[in-house]
């Protein structure tokens, strides 16, 4: 055991299209740091969320929340931990930043104790995090806590796959000047679908999956064909639509909705694509009088379990 631990989760994309709630990705860059100090009081204390808009209040914030479960898990309840979050990730933005937090600030509390739970136990107490803000599902915890690329078979019991992870694959990462929350897309989302929607979903899931394990990422982008989430959101999003218009124009092997959004992703599997898909992106959006960062990035293979807490992805 120590007197400070810290912990880096690296940002992903949820869903990765039509793998609503089940497939996700760890990407490279921004991500959220959680430090975790002993105290002599009992209990959870967060001396900085990271962001004004986000609660200190230990019971709402998903750090906190996550660092809780871990002391229960782990028979040490009676110890007390200060932490501080350092928020690299957008708030509301589709890049798993509430996962990324419960993440961190659950492998750091875990390490602050000796590292006693396992892999297996520090998602679980992560999930109950995230579960308090955007649901019960794990597509951005898993990949933030491993690393690479995932499939959720089942969050109970826990199930979850490592998918292998294609050297050559591209990720343009579109960020607009929006907002918008998970609840509300989740919202959005239909009460019931159609049996030819469900069949044509899972043949695309089953499409990336196959894609992914077979280092063909043509047949990655022709299964990313996402028909329940992507269409209902997408109203909620403006310029989307004509953003992807643009990034298929451009050569993205296919893209879609990060996330809830308002982040949307496009696949390549070179440089030089990527950045002409990130220029047209921006494009789109600025024609609609909405700006946008773009960044190009890579699959984060390691995730915070692996990670040391001062290293972040470059």
């Amino acid at each position: 055991m120590t007197d400070r631990a810290s912990a880096f989760a690296p940002g992903g994309i949820g869903n990765i299209g039509p793998g609503l709630d089940v497939l996700g990705m760890a990407v490279t860059g921004p991500g959220d740091r959680v430090t975790a100090k002993r105290t002599g009081a009992r209990g959870i204390v967060i001396a900085d969320a990271g962001h004004a808009e986000l609660p200190t209040d230990a019971t709402r914030n998903t750090a906190g929340i996550a660092a809780r479960q871990v002391l229960v898990a782990a028979g040490a309840e009676s110890v007390g931990v200060r932490l501080t979050v350092q928020k690299g990730l957008p708030l509301a933005g589709g890049q798993g930043g509430s996962a990324a937090s419960a993440v961190a600030g659950a492998v750091a509390v875990n390490r602050l104790l000796g590292d006693p739970l396992d892999a297996a136990a520090v998602l679980a107490c992560a999930l109950e995090a995230e579960a308090t803000v955007s649901g019960r599902h794990a597509d951005n915890l898993a990949p933030a806590l491993l690393g690479g690329i995932v499939l959720v078979r089942a969050v109970q019991p826990l199930d979850v796959v490592s998918l292998p992870v294609p050297d050559a694959l591209r990720i343009v990462l579109a960020h607009p000047a929006q907002r918008l929350r998970t609840a509300d897309a989740r919202a959005a989302l239909p009460e019931s679908i159609a049996r030819r929607d469900v069949i044509v979903q899972m043949a695309n899931v089953a499409a990336m999956v196959a894609g992914f394990c077979t280092n063909d990422l043509r047949l990655v982008g022709r299964g990313l064909d996402d028909h329940i989430a992507e269409p209902a959101r997408a109203a909620l999003l403006p310029g989307f639509a004509e953003a992807k218009r643009a990034a298929l124009h451009a050569g993205a092997l296919g893209g879609s909705i990060s996330g809830a959004g308002p982040t949307s992703f496009y696949l390549t599997d070179n440089e030089a694509t990527a950045a002409q898909i990130a220029g047209a992106v921006r494009a789109a959006y600025a024609n609609i009088g909405v700006s946008c960062d773009t960044r190009v990035c890579r699959v984060a293979t390691r995730g915070a379990l692996e990670l040391p807490g001062d290293a972040p992805y470059a």
